[in-house]
């Protein structure tokens, strides 16, 4: 037990001060693109490092497989340079069971991950969006709810604010929908429903409408008027509607399983946030796959040039590795093959091919 938790903490000592290495690494790199961006603008140094620190946290999560991988080669490369695994063996203790302390230790550290460090990242990205539509000088189009679908248009003329109940996936064909517009001083000036509303080419065309306009001395309900079709213009589109969902990313994982329903209540597809949230309940199996990938090939006594040989191997086949789950990932969000099956199946894969090749090192 005394020399699990040597291990243990050895390992989490390296694994932090890799992270805190890349972190500082990645804030400086942010730093300097966003200078780039809106160095011209009229954004100070303050919001761009503002910019930078809140998108470290981002970055620095999309690599923890990567971080991971690192800092097992180095523990065992170090266990390994100062005689430990031999001294460890010769005391009674095989490799595998060496292992247990590293491995307990990288779910735990995948489990962190998705339970405090997702949220956190969540909430960076919303405000780094924020901040970047702040210097921009927009805002985002849509809104969803328990009780529907929420969109906003506008240009000099006034604003329109908009509510359905349903949608199709694409957002451009909206059911029981309520039109709100309003003057550029912000004076309401008519409310409009209608069964349906298209989203075409510069405008909504409307079905089964009824307007009350809002801007008379008269009763709205005596004023208002009824038509078969009308026409309301819009600067809106298909992709701006679907681009505002953002990321599941900046969504926390916590949050995740009711925006889900919220998405699927209101007619849209949720398959890429069900894929995300399958991805993120399976961060800690793989992350502790990355850990067995860097033991499989850096545990052994280390002769001659072998030692850069077996981290190449070993770092390369950890991105081989992350590249397919990135793969998976995309077909499991175009529905190509089940989302369990894109999400589980490259991390068993990884644990179990690292897990085959100690198994032939260490018995074979």
């Amino acid at each position: 037990m005394i020399l699990d938790r040597y291990f243990a903490r050895r390992f989490l000592r390296i694994f932090l001060g890799m992270f805190l290495v890349f972190a500082v690494i990645l804030t400086f790199l942010g730093l300097a693109d966003n200078l780039r961006r809106y160095g011209g603008d009229a954004a100070s140094f303050r919001d761009i490092l503002n910019l930078a620190l809140l998108d470290a946290p981002q970055g620095v999560y999309q690599i923890l497989p990567l971080i991971m991988i690192i800092a097992s080669v180095a523990l065992f490369l170090g266990l390994a340079r100062t005689s430990e695994l031999v001294v460890t063996r010769a005391a009674g203790r095989s490799g595998l069971r060496l292992l247990v302390a590293p491995l307990v230790t990288a779910l735990v550290i995948g489990a962190l991950a998705v339970a405090v460090l997702n949220p956190l990242v969540a909430a960076t990205s919303r405000a780094f969006d924020a901040k970047v539509a702040d210097l921009r000088g927009a805002g985002s189009v849509l809104s969803l709810a328990s009780s529907g679908l929420w969109l906003r248009q506008g240009d000099d003329a006034g604003q329109t604010v908009i509510h359905a109940v349903s949608t199709n996936l694409s957002g451009t064909t909206l059911s029981d929908v309520t039109f709100l517009t309003y003057g550029p001083d912000g004076t309401p000036l008519a409310r409009i429903m209608a069964d349906k509303a298209v989203l075409n080419d510069g405008g909504w065309d409307l079905s089964g409408v009824k307007t009350w306009p809002l801007d008379t001395d008269t009763t709205p309900e005596a004023a208002a008027t009824l038509a078969d079709t009308d026409r309301i213009a819009s600067t809106l589109t298909a992709d701006q509607i679907r681009n505002n969902f953002g990321t599941p990313s900046s969504i926390s994982i916590w949050n995740l399983p009711a925006f889900i329903a919220r998405l699927q209540a209101a007619g849209f597809s949720a398959q890429r946030h069900i894929v995300w949230f399958q991805m993120e309940l399976s961060q800690p199996l793989f992350l502790a796959a990355m850990m067995l990938i860097g033991a499989a090939f850096t545990m052994r006594p280390q002769r001659g040039g072998k030692v850069g040989l077996n981290v190449m191997i070993a770092i390369l086949l950890a991105f081989s590795i992350y590249f397919i789950r990135n793969f998976a990932q995309i077909l499991g969000e175009n529905g190509d093959v089940p989302a369990a099956l894109a999400v589980w199946a490259p991390p068993l894969a990884a644990a179990g091919l690292a897990m085959g090749i100690l198994l032939q090192r260490e018995d074979g």
